[in-house]
């Protein structure tokens, strides 16, 4: 699991990772510890946990389950650690971390911590972008996100995920909705940056759907049937 940028890990991380890669069963421990009762010791664990999905994500993946009942720790840094280990397992798992939803909504609307929120919106994005019904379900927290923090910090970023958000296998009902909300921005947008990102994916969108105009539509009564996770 050697990494070019091990320099930059504690030598307290360095220790685990290395314990892990000798005795798989420091593995089962280190994912034990994200329900410890100490804040330190989840904290440590999730950060792990993240390294080990950048490094050697299939040894996560029996733990899935494990990972996303540590989005339910009161702390944030333990939430946006794992939230960020279950965005990199998604291309591959994109099914079982469906089951992560609730607990990443939650997160996306944390008031106390803008970190947390940007790693739940990444999240969803790239969940919500592995398939058209996925893309439905998520499509009206995403947006009203990008109405709440739209003035905020971490939205530069989330312009990132929304990119990858349009060039995935979204409906064309949220591609249409998702360039609506971007128009205005795309026109008249306050920042050099925010114009330009937002023009980018509405015209990606525009594009790729061939849009006509898009408008924003009333949202009609969420069918369960439909949202239900396949």
């Amino acid at each position: 699991m050697a990494d070019n940028t091990e320099q930059q890990l504690s030598h307290e991380e360095l220790a685990k990772l290395a314990q892990i890669e000798q005795d798989a069963s420091a593995l089962d421990t280190l994912i034990e510890d994200l329900s410890s009762s100490s804040r330190r010791t989840r904290q440590f664990s999730s950060r792990v946990v993240l390294l080990l999905a950048e490094r050697e994500p299939k040894l996560l993946v029996p733990h899935i389950d494990a990972m996303i009942d540590a989005l339910y720790r009161p702390e944030a840094q333990t939430r946006w650690e794992i939230l960020d280990a279950l965005t990199l397992l998604v291309p591959e798992h994109a099914k079982e971390i469906g089951a992560a939803y609730e607990g990443a909504e939650t997160a996306l609307f944390d008031e106390l911590s803008a970190t947390l929120r940007l790693s739940a919106f990444r999240m969803l994005c790239t969940w919500g972008a592995t398939e058209r019904g996925r893309s439905k379900k998520v499509w009206p927290i995403i947006d009203e996100a990008i109405q709440c923090y739209h003035g905020d910090l971490e939205y530069r970023d989330m312009l990132g995920c929304l990119h990858e958000f349009a060039e995935g296998k979204i409906a064309g009902s949220v591609a249409e909705e998702l360039a609506a909300r971007l128009h205005f921005d795309a026109e008249n947008g306050k920042g050099s940056y925010l114009k330009a990102r937002s023009r980018e994916i509405y015209d990606l969108l525009v594009k790729r759907f061939k849009l006509d105009a898009p408008k924003k539509k009333t949202r009609a009564p969420k069918d369960d049937a439909e949202d239900e996770e396949e």
